[in-house]
């Protein structure tokens, strides 16, 4: 291994062994997201897909079917399924979270409108739908047709769960399994499915994305409060300003005296923010150590997420997944 190797991050490291595949699953990409009638529609998925965004998910799905042993040419639909899926949830997302930046660039509801987001990301997932059936597994249809009804009820639970304190960490982990986990877990088990591999190994892929995704929502939500705008391409406490209970809020709400249950009902529940709120729910949070917590929640789940692939092909690849569960958290580190 090169010196130039060794500092590579876990993912583009995959990227890399995987660059021909993920090449094919970009082409796929730009031909599918055409339009001949509606110019509207490759405007704003272009605006979304050429984003520079890590292409996480569709490389799990081509890493798990290489993994796998799969020759064959439908990992490559199934990449561009994962990603079409995901592209359509992020538009969706960003006009219910009235975002305006994503990926450090304006979002595609504020450069367009929200109508537009709103019916190109249906288009994108129709395309998803159209795609996958290529594969011609019904067993593929069903994880991925399953995932995205489970994506869209995590979105809507979050809705009901976002600004009720009574929310709990129970409660916040079936928001993350839906909105962020299931499609890591569909993206890494259709892989397996697709190459035919054997049942646990199967299953050994689905618990890997499940626990990496649920790892991947918690450091999300760290980083909204730790991070800088240009880690996580949107502004620093979005979360907070959106009334999100995400969980070292959760963790700092269980924990709160008399006066800090006030403070959290004011600017979460009641949403009535000031100058200096941001900087003291940071502050309460320190005190109690949530965010601490919150990474240690996070490095629980990639210890599982490393201990579920000891079952499956030794295999360079096998090696890099488990990296990438590491990086994940070691961006906060």
């Amino acid at each position: 291994m090169g010196l130039d190797e060794a500092v590579q991050k876990p993912h583009d490291r995959l990227s890399n062994w995987l660059a021909d595949d993920m090449e094919a699953v970009n082409q796929l990409i730009r031909i599918r997201m055409a339009s001949e009638h509606a110019p509207r529609i490759p405007q704003v998925t272009a605006h979304l897909v050429e984003a520079g965004g890590k292409r996480l998910r569709p490389l799990l799905t081509l890493a798990a079917a290489r993994l796998c042993g799969y020759e064959g040419p439908y990992h490559i639909h199934l990449a561009a399924t994962v990603e079409f899926i995901h592209t359509a949830t992020l538009l969706h997302d960003d006009v219910v979270d009235e975002s305006t930046q994503r990926r450090g660039r304006p979002t595609a509801n504020l450069l367009w409108d929200n109508k537009s987001s709103v019916l190109v990301g249906d288009y994108l997932f129709a395309r998803s739908f159209q795609l996958m059936t290529e594969t011609n597994s019904m067993r593929v249809m069903a994880i991925l047709s399953n995932a995205s009804a489970t994506i869209a009820e995590g979105e809507v639970l979050q809705l009901t769960a976002a600004q009720d304190l009574a929310t709990t960490e129970s409660i916040y982990l079936q928001v993350v399994r839906g909105k962020t986990a299931a499609l890591f877990s569909a993206a890494t088990e259709v892989g397996g499915v697709i190459a035919g591999a054997p049942a646990e190994q199967v299953q050994a892929l689905y618990a890997y994305g499940d626990a990496l995704g649920i790892a991947f929502q918690i450091v999300d939500d760290l980083l909204d409060y730790g991070g800088t705008t240009a880690a996580i391409g949107k502004n620093v406490g979005d979360d907070f300003r959106e009334r999100k209970l995400t969980l070292p809020v959760i963790k700092a709400v269980a924990l709160a005296d008399a006066e800090e249950r006030a403070f959290w009902d004011r600017t979460i529940a009641k949403g009535k923010q000031g100058e200096g709120d941001l900087e003291q729910a940071l502050a309460i949070m320190a005190r109690h150590g949530t965010m601490q917590a919150a990474r240690a929640d996070a490095l629980q789940w990639v210890a599982q997420a490393k201990a579920s692939i000891a079952l499956l092909p030794d295999h360079p690849i096998r090696a890099m997944l488990a990296d990438l569960a590491d990086y994940v958290v070691e961006r906060i580190s």
